[in-house]
């Protein structure tokens, strides 16, 4: 089996890893969409969240899809040292944005709205963790990739695997929007 044929079956597969954590995540909106209202007397999402911070945390992560994008371009340019710089640039908009939804988390919990309190934050934190746990995974696979672009350079193989890193990351940033707007935006409706 030639290295494109290899390339075209694996990123086939992943394809459909995406539409399956798709499907993980579309159970965990229709959750959240259920158990939002059951705040059991507590705190609400707007007496919760702070759209500002929010919004800079989403921004953050939008620039993080573009910067992933050129660092693509770079390695369609065998352009190791650009790849490199974009990756690198990529990993700490999502080490910044994972770091501010820590920082989110740990509010919520200090000030007593932890899962435990009510069904709607048991449902948010469900969502907005998993989301939290895969750009985690992302940054390990990123970290890990620009350790493999330094030593080996833009091989077929290592090009062939950033090209379904990007794909993720950029499922990550579309998952997010739909939280932004879901969990965030419609909470101030």
């Amino acid at each position: 089996m030639s290295h494109t044929e290899t390339h075209e079956r694996s990123l086939l597969g992943f394809w459909i890893y995406l539409m399956t954590d798709l499907l993980s995540f579309g159970v965990l909106f229709a959750t959240y969409a259920v158990l939002s209202p059951n705040t059991a007397g507590g705190p609400n999402a707007k007496e919760l969240f702070s759209l500002p911070f929010v919004l800079i945390e989403t921004l953050i992560l939008l620039t993080s899809s573009f910067t992933v994008g050129l660092a693509m371009l770079a390695v369609f340019k065998q352009a190791k040292q650009q790849a490199l710089i974009w990756f690198g640039v990529t990993f700490l908009l999502g080490l910044t944005f994972l770091g501010m939804e820590l920082y989110e988390f740990n509010n919520l919990i200090a000030e007593g709205a932890s899962w435990e309190r009510s069904a709607f934050l048991s449902s948010f934190f469900t969502l907005v963790g998993t989301h939290g746990l895969h750009i985690s995974v992302g940054l390990l696979w990123m970290a890990v990739s620009m350790v493999m672009i330094w030593k080996r350079g833009l091989t077929p193989f290592i090009n062939s695997k950033l090209t379904r890193l990007a794909l993720f990351w950029h499922f990550l940033d579309i998952v997010w929007i739909f939280i932004f707007t879901i969990v965030y935006l419609l909470s101030y409706v």
